[in-house]
């Protein structure tokens, strides 16, 4: 069962969810993310060592998808066993608008999970990931291994 963190204030969830768009803004116009639960498996098979973080994207009707959870749990236990961060998103619309529109060749993507791989260089960026990497520790430090993360409409 998800557990939603109840701790900090809406500023500090407003900043990680803020921290969180950056960081796949970046990632995204350097090349530097996954999408699908395929691709993502496939990728985290290959080269586990170089993502640095997990997305797993739900909306509502997506809870009552037995297989998709399924998916969600494997990965969730491999990003575990392998030192990835994990979050769960909660707005697959927000998650398309900052993927670029949630479309790839006019096909829609599986944005149920997006993975983030290791930045080329340090820039400015990074203190974003940073700041997303944090809370995902601070979470676990509270038995909270999968946080909630809730990305506002703009």
């Amino acid at each position: 069962p998800l557990k939603h963190i109840n701790r900090g204030d809406c500023a500090e969830m407003d900043s990680v969810s803020k921290a969180l768009e950056e960081v796949l803004s970046a990632a995204l116009l350097q090349g530097r993310i996954t999408v699908g639960v395929y691709e993502a498996a496939k990728s985290l098979n290959v080269d586990p060592d170089n993502v640095v973080l997990c997305i797993l994207a739900t909306d509502d009707e997506d809870v009552k998808d037995v297989a998709l959870q399924i998916h969600f749990t494997l990965i969730q236990a491999f990003c575990c066993e392998n030192d990835i961060d994990i979050l769960r998103v909660n707005n697959t619309r927000r998650l398309a608008e900052i993927l670029g529109g949630g479309k790839q060749g006019g096909e829609q993507m599986d944005l149920h999970c997006v993975l983030v791989t290791s930045p080329r260089t340090s820039t400015a960026k990074n203190q974003a990931l940073w700041k997303v990497n944090h809370f995902c520790h601070e979470s676990r430090c509270m038995d909270q291994w999968v946080p909630v993360i809730h990305l506002p409409e703009r």
